[in-house]
């Protein structure tokens, strides 16, 4: 195990300096740059540009910006924001627990109604049911995210006021059932898609798992079939989910940029797209260096779950 570990921190490693090589080139090398927020500010003359680039470290060799950058990023500094003159990571900080709240009650919702109708969809097969689901599982990966979530808040907020249209809380409540209520909308647009892979996955797991020999034997012995579901189908079809769990975060990342987007929710999805817009370099790499490390942890986490939920998987 400890070998295993090893390795996969010095691929880690490797794979996160090649995100913020190829990271830093695209910012820098890309149209405008944090200076032309000052470009029409009247009065702002060429000399005053040149001072400002100075101090921002803007007019030094990209090569040179970039070991500054990962000088600092090694010793704990990730930089200022451009736009708040704050720290990166208190600003990232500040917006991460936002991002959690969403993709963890995305996350449950996904899994709980994915499996559900994936387990039935497979013991149901070729059944109205099993028809349904895999037509509304193709409805639901051809849908984008933000036409779901405009409709969502036109049906549900505009129409019907049943849910609120965005924010994470009422200005003055603040309460948990507001932000309850609050969440509702985005974690569910932010599902949707997450839903439909899970059930077509854990459909093909379980149509997989229950025609092997050891179920037969199983049924063969008498046993009942909630037993035979539980303790042996379900069980060993969900071994290939925990590795599709691992690879849906990356997923879960993308489509939280635009949910949050949507429904104003203030988390790091939202705070990438404003940062952009504003060139603020420094937040921007902070965001994406964070996405990154949470992306292999999510994958080292899954070999790990793995392992752990089948024994005869050794981590060498």
């Amino acid at each position: 195990m400890a070998g295993y570990l090893a390795r996969r921190l010095g691929q880690s490693l490797l794979l996160l300096w090649l995100v913020s090589m190829i990271a830093f080139a695209i910012l820098h090398l890309a149209p405008g740059g944090p200076l032309s927020q000052f470009a029409l500010t009247p009065g702002m003359s060429e000399a005053d540009m040149q001072r400002l680039a100075h101090q921002m470290g803007l007019d030094r060799a990209l090569p040179v910006q970039y070991a500054e950058w990962a000088w600092r990023l090694l010793s704990g500094d990730w930089g200022r924001s451009y736009r708040d003159n704050q720290p990166v990571l208190l600003v990232i900080f500040s917006h991460l627990a936002a991002t959690f709240e969403l993709m963890l009650s995305s996350t449950v919702i996904a899994v709980l109604l994915g499996s559900w109708v994936g387990v039935l969809g497979a013991l149901r097969r070729h059944s109205m049911f099993d028809a349904l689901s895999t037509v509304g599982a193709m409805v639901a990966l051809s849908i984008p995210t933000f036409w779901f979530g405009l409709i969502v808040i036109y049906v549900f907020s505009v129409k019907l006021g049943w849910l609120p249209a965005g924010s994470r809380f009422t200005v003055g409540d603040g309460s948990f059932l507001d932000f309850l209520h609050h969440l509702i909308a985005p974690s569910l647009v932010l599902a949707l898609v997450t839903i439909a892979i899970w059930s077509r996955y854990m459909r093909a797991a379980m149509l997989e798992v229950i025609n092997q020999d050891f179920v037969r034997t199983a049924r063969a012995k008498g046993l009942p079939e909630r037993v035979i579901l539980t303790r042996h189908t379900i069980r060993n079809a969900m071994l290939p989910m925990i590795t599709i769990a691992g690879l849906q975060l990356p997923t879960l990342l993308s489509g939280a940029l635009v949910t949050e987007t949507v429904f104003t929710w203030p988390g790091m999805g939202r705070l990438f797209l404003d940062s952009i817009s504003y060139r603020d370099y420094p937040t921007v790499m902070g965001i994406l260096m964070c996405s990154a490390l949470l992306v292999l942890l999510g994958n080292l986490l899954a070999d790990l779950c793995y392992a752990v939920a089948d024994p005869r998987i050794r981590l060498d």
